[in-house]
């Protein structure tokens, strides 16, 4: 009791301190009355004129010059909180329709115009809401949907001549919903699956529907209902729906795919809680499959045959047949050999189209060890069976074919080791087949099938080899010092089975190849260069390889250094001096480990640069490649006019009626190594022929050898996988280039005539340049010298010199 007179007394409490409060704020209200009365929102159809609305208070909402912060007695710098104005949706009218009179507290000591502004006022769209500018009522123009729009946000102001009244204040209209839209479900056709083994409850789809009236009012509020099922089979209701979710769930069992693959379901949506606007959809509903159905051999027992000795061929094909859904994994079957397969003779697999089973050979099959099998083969499915279902099996019998087999080497692979010296005909190994065929009395022969070398020979009957030629490590043909042979054994059925074996010879290294520079030419500034990197080659192996010792041949030591390293195959070639740019020959002699050396030529390029080449440049002096073109007009002009004056002169002389020599005052011709001239020459001054170098002791007929020059780089062996003709060309090449190699350049001394002559050369007789018969009659008049010249083309006879018509000796180079 006490308790209970307690909580009367807090109670009261605060009662009384709720309707303390009330009178506070009524009386702040009250205080305030004149900047705002109230606020109502109107429904009345009817437009009231202006004197009801002044004189009631419930339709006009007054402006407050100075906004106020409800509950508060102190005035604020912003705007008053005012409530919603609702207004329903699909009013039939009339319209315009009346919203609400504003009234400004200063209406009766100025004039007042009002104005709205805002989206449905002045802002799209426009023209929603209007107001009277002088007595302050608003209207609304038009029905309104909520569903376009559900409020509007508008400025009410009050103005002057000089500017506002008022401050703006905010109206919020707010549209009230009805239930004018019925539900949509947001797909015509729903689809979902179920399996045909599922439980009852298991749920399978939801079906979903929207409203667009105020989801705050029951006008939005849907409930659904199943109104048929097609087929109704095995039970007229098979599933069910949830009223309020929409999810659809299996209500009964039984479910067949093989006799019934697909439910329709109409389903109904309602608003208002079910009771008002409706629609509907379909629901699709795909049983899928379980695997409830075991697959089963067409053919429960057969017979087939295969030959010994085959791998992997195909023995038998058993094909199924299954009920459930095809190409599912609930149909896609599998297959083993629970019987006869004990030594894995056999393989099973399935085929493409997963509906048969394919048996095939695992190994050779010996038809002297076994020549019958039979095999129990049982099929399941990829998926467990969804309830126990008996399986199917089918028995194979195999019967093996006898057939001709290879010899086998024992053991297949041999390995032997040689040093690639070694000499011809010493044994490398002794092979030996047998022929697994006991029953047959059969011979074995042997043969090497993929020598590519030719370096080995062995005897077809008793299968042994021996080095057949001159072996090399470092040929093409060996691959990691290893040279392997396939080696054959056949028999001699009438249709031969062969055998093979591989044989793998190792190669010891022995130190016969040359070390070469890899790089045949580099590049060097002519100014600090930086020294060219040159990589050392030996096919030799590691043995007789590196490290490598490099010296320079002959006048190169004057003009480069060579520098090596013992820890790797690199030799730093640079000049000792500034050279000028052009191309040089450098001549180095290799020595590898062993001592054994060959000569190699670098071709060095010292450009104009300093440090590294970035881009190579050699001053050349050439003629500039746009000269080359009138070069070569003005020296085929100069060469017409040349053409052109000799034909002149012969035309000239042609028209001369006597020979050249009787206009001239004198014949100065003198005659050397004439044969048959008779004893008449000794009556010439022989003293005339002489060397003419009599005061020159220095000239002498001799040999002029070249000055020593870059000697090119021949190569005295050819290279591993290098083509002859290769190897041909640059040693040609080389020579072709070789300064020092004869023939060289000779100084010839000939036999000094005289000089200065006052007749024309020799060479300056012309027969004719006619067809014109030609007259060598006056060949007689030059003397006996000339004697034999004219019997020759004149036809005449020998006739005796005549010492008054010789003439002086002329002199002229030859």
């Amino acid at each position: 009791m006490k308790d209970m007179t307690g909580s009367r007394r807090i109670l009261r409490v605060i009662l009384i301190s709720c309707q303390l409060q009330c009178l506070v704020s009524l009386a702040t209200a009250g205080t305030q009355s004149r900047f705002l009365d109230k606020i109502y929102n109107s429904t009345n159809l009817n437009i009231p004129n202006e004197s009801n609305l002044e004189g009631d208070a419930a339709t006009v909402l007054q402006l407050s010059e100075h906004p106020l912060v409800a509950g508060s007695l102190k005035r604020m710098k912003r705007e008053w909180v005012i409530p919603h104005i609702n207004f329903p949706e699909n009013d039939r009218g009339p319209y315009p329709k009346f919203v609400v009179k504003l009234k400004s507290s200063k209406e009766g000591t100025v004039a007042i115009t009002y104005k709205i502004s805002g989206p449905g006022a002045d802002e799209p769209p426009e023209g929603i809401f209007t107001v009277d500018e002088q007595s302050g009522v608003m209207y609304v123009t038009q029905q309104l949907d909520r569903e376009k729009k559900a409020k509007y946000i508008l400025w009410a102001h009050a103005l002057k001549e000089t500017g506002n009244a008022e401050q703006p204040m905010e109206l919020t209209i707010k549209i009230i919903d009805q239930n004018d839209n019925a539900p949509e479900f947001i797909q015509k056709v729903f689809t979902g699956r179920v399996s045909e083994s599922a439980d009852v409850d298991e749920s399978i789809m939801k079906v979903t529907a929207v409203d667009k009236d105020d989801p705050e009012t029951n006008n939005a509020i849907i409930r659904y209902q199943l109104k048929s099922q097609t087929p109704r089979l095995p039970a007229e209701e098979m599933f069910a729906v949830n009223a309020v979710s929409g999810m659809i769930s299996l209500k009964g069992q039984e479910l067949d795919r093989e006799t019934h693959p697909e439910y329709k379901l109409i389903i109904e949506a309602a608003d208002m809680m079910g009771t008002g606007l409706t629609t509907t959809c379909t629901a699709v509903i795909i049983i899928t499959d379980s695997n409830d159905n075991a697959p089963k051999f067409t053919e429960t027992s057969m017979s087939t045959s295969v030959h010994e000795n085959a791998i992997g061929v195909e023995v038998a094909r058993l094909k199924v047949t299954d009920m459930d859904e095809l190409g599912s994994p609930n149909s896609n079957t599998k297959y083993s050999i629970i019987k006869g397969n004990e030594g894995g003779a056999f393989n099973i697999t399935t085929g493409s189209n997963k509906m048969e089973g394919i048996i095939t050979t695992a190994k050779g099959l010996d038809f002297e060890s076994l020549f019958v099998y039979k095999l129990l083969v049982v099929v399941t499915n990829e998926e467990p069976f969804s309830a126990p279902v008996p399986t199917s099996t089918a028995t194979v019998r195999i019967q093996v074919t006898d057939r001709n087999e290879p010899p086998v080497f024992s053991p297949a692979e041999v390995h032997v080791t040689l040093s690639e010296d070694v000499r011809i005909g010493t044994p490398v190994v002794q092979l030996k087949a047998k022929d697994p065929d006991t029953a047959r009395k059969q011979r074995i022969r042997y043969k090497l099938y993929n020598d590519t070398a030719k370096w080995l020979s062995t005897n077809y009957s008793t299968g042994s080899v021996i080095v057949g030629s001159s072996m090399d490590r470092e040929s093409q043909y060996v691959r990691d010092d290893k040279y392997t042979v396939l080696v054959l054994a056949y028999d001699d059925d009438v249709l031969p089975a062969t055998g093979t074996s591989t044989l793998v010879v190792s190669l010891l290294d022995v130190n016969d190849e040359f070390p070469v520079i890899r790089q045949r030419k580099a590049s060097l500034c002519n100014t600090d260069p930086f020294p060219a990197r040159l990589d050392i080659e030996d096919l030799d192996g590691p043995a007789h390889a590196g490290p490598f010792t490099v010296e320079l041949i002959g006048g190169h030591k004057m003009d480069w250094n060579v520098e090596t390293n013992s820890t790797s195959n690199v030799v730093t070639l640079y000049p000792k001096r500034n050279l000028s740019p052009g191309d040089y020959n450098v001549l180095m002699r290799i020595y590898d480990v062993g001592g054994l050396y060959q000569d190699s030529t670098l071709a060095v390029e010292v450009c104009h640069c300093q440090g590294a080449v970035v881009a190579c440049f050699i001053p050349r002096s050439s003629i500039p490649s746009f000269a080359t073109p009138l070069l070569g007009s003005i020296f085929g002009v100069l060469l017409l006019l040349l053409l052109l004056l000799l034909l002149l002169r012969n035309r000239r002389r042609v028209r001369k009626e006597d020979p050249l020599l009787e206009d001239l005052t004198r014949d100065d011709i003198f005659c050397y190594n004439e044969e048959g001239g008779g004893e008449d020459d000794r009556e010439y001054d022989l003293s005339q022929l002489h060397r003419g170098l009599d005061n020159r002791p220095e000239v002498f007929s001799t040999d002029i050898f070249p000055t020593v020059q870059n000697r090119p780089g021949y190569r005295f062996q050819i290279q591993a996988s290098e083509d002859v003709g290769k190897f041909i060309d640059h040693n040609l090449q080389a020579a072709n280039s070789d300064p020092t190699a004869p023939p060289y350049d000779s100084l010839f001394v000939f036999d000094y005539e005289g000089g200065r002559s006052e007749v024309d050369s020799l060479s300056s007789i012309d027969s004719s340049d006619t067809d014109e018969e030609q007259d060598f009659e006056s060949l007689d008049q030059w003397g006996p010298r000339f004697s034999r010249l004219a019997n020759l083309y004149a036809g005449g006879s020998e006739e005796e010199d005549d010492d008054d018509q010789t003439l002086p000796g002329k002199t002229e180079w030859v």
